[in-house]
């Protein structure tokens, strides 16, 4: 097992019977099932006619260089760079999602949560406010406070005196605690949850969110109103404005309507609100409690039956309102709601939450164990310069034990690398960074347990994984030894080209230019100019109507739009797919050898293979590699079945 990418990370092998799986090939002593190559082949070879004898042995031909190739990389570290760490996480991370608890578990919470939707909730709540971060001396004062207030409640002293009385929440002062109606993804989650598992009458709590203790008294519950689009026209209160005039004005406005004059007419005229007056005061749709600062409104709009009833008028903190119901909206179906309501679950408070708990069982499945000791040690030396993201990493010895996971052991170090690979420069205090550092650690653990399990039911998840993860390897390194080398040696491309000069030739070629436009006028136009050898009007008329061209000198074959026209100096006009082209054709080259410089891309390409070939040469000699006959000839029958 190699500890890679910050955390340890098996690609396994899966314990399968020596006899139906046998070993085909081994690189360097690595061994490659028959399965798994049987897999790979059949993703590069679609077609069944090519399921023979002789594709495969192609094929391994092709899969033993490639593997060579690997083995280097992996023996260089390449596996351990910021780089790869980053993009293979970021392959993994979404693999696992379909494979793994992700998807599973976003699906649970979306269905919960669309259940929820289907009710709404009348509740009041008492609050005893406390930090998230609270120390643990004030967490119990604050528990302790909540339970004598819920004492009282048992008692059967009134809830919404309590509520005005002793409640953190600066709104009980006026309405007495009362949150009124309410649906799911309007409270923080751990109160929605709360107060969705009690009936009318009851008090839950204390309920710990991150505002503090919560107790929670259950009014009503009853079924999903839906949403409502409503109008409405808006009179505001504004400082030294005479009340009596307002509200006067309002009720005329309101006599005005019963009488036929046109809602919009008086939208425009009168209403206050500036960011619905311009679409006839009309609102975007809302739900029950989208409006809890002024829950008058809310109950107002909810209570109109019929589109175009128009409300009485009313008085809300924010002014006096007449509200028109437009439409109804009933709750979609789950499939129409499907993708939105995904998108708000994953952003909301409810996954972190429902991840912790999915954890937390892990942990037991897996008897967790964690070394306090050592933990303590290691955030002991968490300082500013870990939230830098330049750790000064704390001296321990490589035996020592951080955790224990499924009975395997994993040593503090692993961690520290895991920390030294993901640090970053952040705000947060260095104790809340390292504390988060190691749940990311400990959940990367815990998932790797499952990534093993499903590794042996799930053989497709493993071999993508590996595809994958060498994949990238591949790139990293041609990009090392062949790319980049060949094309920084300049010497040695101009004495290949040199010692191959005959193999860099030419057919028959214009020297041209090649302009194209979506309009055939504006060619004409230009050719016109060209015509007249015009050279600066024909310049700034390319500039002004960003006509595109391309100089070069190209084969007849190169491009389709040399083919319609006349292979001689000249100008030329032609349309091929809708596009307009002009060929000004300067003059007709003759067949020979290319220049240095033309046959560039040529002899990069040819050197890179030249470069490859003796690369493969020194790695042969590097890496054993093994083909085992017994494994060829059950990977043919198992491709071929």
């Amino acid at each position: 097992m190699r500890r890679t990418l910050g955390l340890v990370v098996l690609i396994a092998t899966a314990a399968f019977s020596q006899k139906k799986n046998p070993v085909v090939l081994s690189v360097n002593g690595k061994e490659v099932y028959a399965d798994e190559l049987a897999y790979l082949f059949r993703k590069n070879y679609t077609d069944k006619k090519d399921y023979t004898g002789e594709k495969v042995n192609e094929y391994l031909r092709l899969y033993i260089r490639f593997k060579l190739k690997v083995e280097e990389a992996v023996n260089r570290g390449l596996d351990t760079t910021r780089q790869f760490v980053k993009e293979f996480n970021t392959y993994r991370t979404e693999l696992r999602k379909t494979y793994l608890h992700e998807e599973k578990l976003t699906d649970s919470l979306v269905r919960l949560t669309y259940q929820r939707l289907q009710e709404e909730i009348k509740a009041s709540h008492i609050l005893v406010a406390l930090p998230a971060d609270a120390s643990p001396a004030d967490t119990l004062k604050a528990w302790n406070r909540a339970m004598e207030i819920l004492d009282r409640i048992k008692r059967n002293e009134s809830f919404s005196e309590l509520a005005e009385k002793f409640s953190d929440d600066p709104t009980a002062r006026n309405n007495r605690g009362s949150l009124g109606y309410f649906t799911a993804m309007q409270m923080v989650y751990p109160f929605e949850t709360a107060a969705y598992s009690g009936k009318p009458g009851d008090v839950v709590g204390p309920v710990r969110t991150r505002f503090g203790y919560h107790l929670i008294k259950i009014e009503d519950r009853k079924p999903s109103r839906g949403e409502v689009e409503v109008s409405h026209i808006m009179l505001r209160n504004l400082p030294g404005r005479d009340e009596i005039q307002t509200r006067n004005l309002i009720f005329d406005i309101h006599e005005q309507l019963k009488n036929g004059m046109p809602w919009e007419e008086l939208c425009s005229r009168y209403s206050e609100d500036l960011n619905s007056k311009g679409n006839n005061c009309r609102l975007r749709p809302f739900g029950v409690g989208a409006f809890n600062q002024v829950p008058e409104f809310d109950g107002v709009a909810f209570s109109l039956q019929n589109p175009g009833d128009i409300s009485d008028p009313f008085r809300t903190a924010y002014g006096w309102h007449i509200v028109r119901l437009e439409r109804k909206i009933p709750l979609p179906a789950l499939n129409e709601l499907q993708t939105s309501l995904r998108n708000r679950v994953i952003r909301d408070e409810r996954m972190q939450a429902a991840r912790e708990l999915y954890y937390q069982k892990l942990k037991k499945r897996f008897a967790f164990k964690e070394n306090t000791e050592l933990k303590n040690i290691i955030f002991a030396a968490a300082d500013t310069s870990l939230t830098r993201g330049r750790w000064m990493v704390p001296a321990i010895q490589p035996s020592e034990i951080l955790l224990e996971v499924n009975g395997k052991k994993v040593y503090g170090t692993a961690f520290i690398h895991f920390v030294k690979i993901n640090q970053q420069a952040v705000s947060s205090k260095p104790v809340d960074y390292i504390h988060e550092l190691y749940r990311k650690f400990t959940e990367a653990v815990l998932d790797e347990q499952i990534e093993n399990e499903i590794m042996q039911v799930k053989p497709e998840y493993r071999y993508l994984l590996k595809e994958y993860y060498e994949g990238i390897l591949l790139f990293d390194i041609m990009e090392k030894e062949v790319w980049n080398k060949a094309a920084a040696d300049t010497s040695g491309l101009r004495e290949y080209f040199n010692t191959h000069r005959n193999r860099y030739r030419a057919e028959e070629r214009a020297k041209a230019v090649v302009y194209s436009a979506p309009s055939a006028e504006v060619l004409h136009q230009l050719k016109l100019f060209l015509e007249k050898q015009d050279s600066a009007a024909a310049a700034q008329w390319v500039r002004d109507r960003q006509i595109r061209n391309e100089a070069g000198k190209f084969q007849r074959a190169e491009r389709a739009v040399l083919q319609l026209v006349a292979w001689q100096p000249g100008l030329y006009e032609a349309e091929n797919k809708g596009m307009y082209y002009l060929v000004h054709i300067l003059e007709i080259l003759q067949p020979g050898l290319l220049t240095f410089e033309e046959a560039l891309m040529n002899v990069v390409s040819d050197y890179q293979q030249v470069l490859e070939e003796q690369w493969l040469k020194d790695l042969q000699k590097k890496y054993p590699v093994v083909l085992h006959e017994k494994g060829r000839k059950q990977l043919i029958r198992m491709v071929r079945k």
